[in-house]
């Protein structure tokens, strides 16, 4: 895979390329990298797909911008749509914070996939729990001036992998990560994506549109998909989520898979996808 650059949305992106034809943009979360698409994006360009994968604003090596906000996110998959062509046959699929950016923008593609992190419109509903609030107790920590020191302690990579998807073997993975955010100014970055959701980051006022399209939800039908061992999102917050999805959206629940499915069961999770975007 080629590692390239574009501007978008006022952002110097680095991205991975891999194939030619329609696009098929794969945006990852946290706290992982472009490189968590390694066993997908070689299935989309056998397909006919070019697939890109962005390092996400603040991810090295993409510039460090200073805003994080959820509509921020939309703004970016949108003009990175344009950037890298905008054909009618894009295709978009986002894990875990990339999630959001597919919310925000679902209606521009042609099909859409999401992963691990519901609609804002359903964690309203079930956020709150009291299960859910144990598992979420990092976003409280980064949300506060706390949150770099917690997050540089040794060994708290690997254990928040180690919860999320039991039983993994991350380590290739969690090198990619420290690559990326081994620069306080980039951890900073990955750790404002919370602080701007949560509130304790000021709002820039830049993006309200695009905030608003994420808050409503996908505009289009979609395909999501959860780990039923995840540890992040507890696979008992999917129930009750089609009320919140298009109609013509499908859910499925990956047996054997936790927070980072795509990586733990690619054979099944890329079948899914494949299966869904054709």
């Amino acid at each position: 895979m080629e590692i390239r650059t574009v501007h978008a949305n006022g952002v110097e992106f680095a991205y991975l390329s891999l194939g030619d034809g329609p696009l098929a943009l794969c945006l990852h979360g946290f706290p992982d990298t472009a490189h968590t698409w390694r066993h997908l994006m070689p299935e989309l360009a056998g397909r006919g797909y070019r697939a890109v994968a962005p390092f996400m604003r603040g991810y090295a090596p993409t510039e460090v911008p200073d805003c994080f906000e959820l509509g921020a996110l939309a703004a970016d998959v949108a003009a990175l749509h344009e950037e890298l062509g905008g054909d009618a046959d894009a295709v978009v699929i986002g894990h875990d914070w990339g999630a959001f950016g597919v919310y925000g923008t679902a209606g521009r593609f042609r099909r859409a996939v999401a992963m691990s992190v519901m609609p804002m419109a359903h964690q309203a509903r079930v956020f709150l729990r009291y299960e859910q609030l144990k598992r979420s107790f990092y976003s409280f920590v980064f949300a506060t001036g706390l949150g770099e020191l917690a997050a540089t302690q040794p060994g708290f990579w690997g254990s928040l992998w180690a919860d999320w998807s039991p039983g993994y073997d991350a380590r290739a993975d969690l090198e990619f990560v420290r690559r990326s955010l081994g620069e306080p100014a980039n951890l900073s970055a990955a750790l404002g994506y919370y602080r701007a959701l949560l509130g304790t980051a000021p709002p820039s006022g830049r993006y309200a549109a695009e905030q608003a399209a994420v808050q409503a939800g996908p505009a289009g039908e979609i395909l999501y998909l959860h780990g039923a061992q995840d540890g992040c999102m507890g696979a008992e917050l999917v129930e009750g989520l089609d009320q919140a999805l298009p109609a013509g959206s499908r859910i499925e629940l990956v047996a054997q898979a936790g927070h980072f499915l795509h990586l733990e069961r690619p054979a099944e999770v890329n079948r899914l996808i494949l299966d869904w975007i054709s």
